[in-house]
């Protein structure tokens, strides 16, 4: 006989009041945990400039300028003194990024391609994750934006000043310097546009400070009475390098054109914004014709007036990342927010009397990278490890706790952020394209390609059939090749086996006869422009 309850109702009661208790404190304790899992997941702040050399940011060392607020980044993170592109120019380093994967394989060579966005990208795979993802700033793929839940991009290479946008696929106007504007769109999407439950992926990305260098209002007269220092070998020769070397169109002595050097002023300023800019550049400019210079002092006045503009455009990227960097602080979201810091590539700087970028040369070659991970990375470390754009993606994806696809080709730089002991790469792979039989192309640079380690550098100008080696230990400047030098013939037998296995590893096609070594575009009249020369038909011969 079963016992009798003497309370029926008063018993249910309190196994109802104990199970609802009970699966209250289950479910509060799932919400803490997503909540606090949610919390977890960093926010990523990608901060990408166009241009900017590493030798132009002091916590590099540099020579020539100051630039406070990118060095708080390294003095709170983490500097990377070895970050080398894949391919030094604008978008296929940008297309590589968001890839994770070489040009030949993301489909984007060289400028004039169109970025296919169809693609898998890492905002896109971000998203599956729950993250915010948007891009603000230089996008320069040609296509639309895809895998961004906002987007305002400039249109193209974009101006300097007053730039129209394109935000979420229509087509918007500012007025004001770009990259305060820039800046601004930023920090408007990080207050009021995202879901401050979600974690963010922001690429925050400026034009400065690509050619030709337009200062912003803040900065018309800084360094005017600063004489900016030389490099050693702003009058190279060219005498230890090959073909290439001597063929190319950079030089500050013959390809800056008077735009470049302000002796005429933009064509899209406001008339306020023309009154303040003539006020800033008529009075030198009528001191350099009355002086009338010639030979190396015309070259050393077009130096000084390059420098002092490009540096002027860093200056307000610096400002403009102070405001940023500021912002993460008052608002409590630097504590749980990667800051990287990079370029897509570096830039001369006078260095062998040229500007631009596209060789392999180290100054070009080599990348800023900076990056700040609160209670992870070690504040004022340094990393001397190889390492690349193609790490880029992989590197968000690994700190978004997010898998990495097997068909990206870079490792990610979680591991070298933690200090973890880790077997790196010991080799870097490098392939340039925009070279072309029938048209000049920008600056005129060969197509090669070539390897890095930590002590040697092998380029191979493929279409020419000429090889260069450097000690970048004995020649960090890279003034004479030593490819011939029979006491290096085991170190080119190493490094030519090292290329062949990289190639094989990166499913890279040979690109060996796609330009003549002696083609119809070498004799074609410089345009000095910048950008390249659109195909032409060849014209009938006449009977």
């Amino acid at each position: 006989m079963q016992p009798r309850l003497e309370h029926p109702f008063r018993f249910t009661f309190t196994l109802l009041a104990a199970f609802c208790l009970s699966q209250l404190l289950l479910t509060g304790h799932g919400l803490q945990k997503l909540a606090a899992a949610s919390k977890q997941r960093p926010n990523i702040l990608f901060i990408f400039t166009d241009d900017h050399a590493s030798h132009a940011m002091s916590c590099y060392g540099s020579k020539v300028n100051e630039t406070p607020n990118l060095d708080r980044i390294a003095r709170e993170g983490m500097r990377f003194d070895n970050c080398f592109c894949t391919n030094s120019i604008c978008g296929p380093s940008r297309a590589v990024i968001l890839t994770g994967k070489h040009s030949h394989l993301n489909g984007f060579k060289q400028n004039g391609n169109k970025f296919d966005g169809s693609q898998q990208t890492f905002p896109k795979l971000l998203r599956k994750q729950g993250y915010q993802t948007a891009i603000v700033g230089k996008w320069h793929l040609a296509s639309d934006p895809t895998g961004f839940d906002y987007s305002e991009i400039l249109i193209g290479q974009g101006p300097y000043y007053n730039p129209p946008m394109i935000r979420n696929g229509e087509r918007v106007k500012h007025e004001g310097y770009t990259t305060d504007i820039i800046t601004d769109l930023a920090l408007d999407y990080l207050k009021n546009q995202r879901d401050p439950n979600k974690p963010f992926m922001l690429m925050f990305q400026h034009k400065a400070p690509h050619r030709n260098w337009q200062p912003g209002p803040k900065h018309l007269h800084m360094y005017d009475d600063v004489t900016i220092p030389e490099p050693e070998n702003l009058f190279d020769n060219y005498e230890g390098r090959g073909t290439a070397a001597r063929q190319q169109d950079m030089t500050i002595a013959k390809t800056m054109t008077d735009f470049d050097l302000k002796l005429t002023p933009p064509k899209n300023l406001t008339p306020e914004q023309l009154k303040v800019w003539n006020a800033a550049y008529e009075p030198k400019n009528e001191a350099f014709r009355k002086a009338n210079l010639k030979g190396k002092d015309l070259v050393r006045w077009k130096y000084q007036r390059y420098m002092k503009d490009y540096l002027r455009c860093v200056a307000s990227v610096d400002d403009n990342v102070g405001r940023m960097l500021d912002y993460l602080e008052k608002s409590g979201l630097a504590e749980n927010t990667v800051v990287m810091y990079s370029s897509d590539q570096g830039f001369y700087l006078g260095d062998h009397g040229w500007f631009d970028k596209r060789f392999m040369y180290e100054e070009s070659y080599r990348m800023p990278l900076l990056a700040r991970w609160p209670g992870v990375i070690k504040p004022g470390s340094v990393n001397t490890d190889l390492v690349s754009n193609l790490d880029f993606a992989e590197t968000f994806l690994n700190i978004a706790g997010a898998p990495i696809p097997s068909d990206m080709q870079g490792v990610s730089l979680v591991p070298l952020f933690k200090g973890e002991e880790t077997a790196w790469r010991k080799s870097l792979y490098y392939h340039y394209y925009e070279f072309y039989n029938d048209r000049r192309s920008a600056h005129m640079v060969r197509r090669h390609n070539g390897v890095r380690t930590k002590r040697y550098k092998l380029i191979h100008f493929y279409n020419l059939g000429e090889w260069e080696l450097y000690d970048l230990e004995k020649d960090p400047q890279e003034m004479h090749s030593v490819y011939d030098d029979p006491a290096y013939a085991p170190i080119v037998k190493e490094l030519k086996a090292e290329l062949k296995s990289l190639q094989k590893q990166y499913q890279v096609p040979d690109d060996t006869g796609s330009v003549q070594k002696d083609p119809p575009s070498l004799y074609q009249k410089p345009r000095n422009s910048g950008t390249p020369q659109k195909k032409r038909a060849p014209k009938k011969q006449k009977q």
